[in-house]
């Protein structure tokens, strides 16, 4: 079953405010080739550390940085009754 999907919307959170990649990675120690997956949006799940040292450092709350798609409807040919 399709439950949906998150993604992270950090890539526009940084360009908005101009701050690096690299900067944000050195200064909250994270490695920059897991934090590249997370701005790809190429994750399995959250680190929920990570989502809370990004919440602190840019000041935001978790919904600022995350968004949630609904699964799409499936189509098989069939109405509704």
């Amino acid at each position: 079953m399709d439950y949906g999907t998150l993604s992270l919307n950090i890539d526009c959170v940084l360009r908005e405010r101009g701050i690096s990649k690299n900067r944000i990675c050195k200064d909250l120690d994270i490695p920059r080739t897991n934090f590249n997956r997370y701005c790809r949006n190429s994750f399995q799940r959250i680190d929920a550390l990570l989502l809370c040292k990004l919440c602190w450092y840019l000041d935001v709350a978790p919904g600022d940085l995350l968004a949630y798609k609904r699964p799409e409807p499936e189509q098989n040919g069939q109405e509704e009754a």
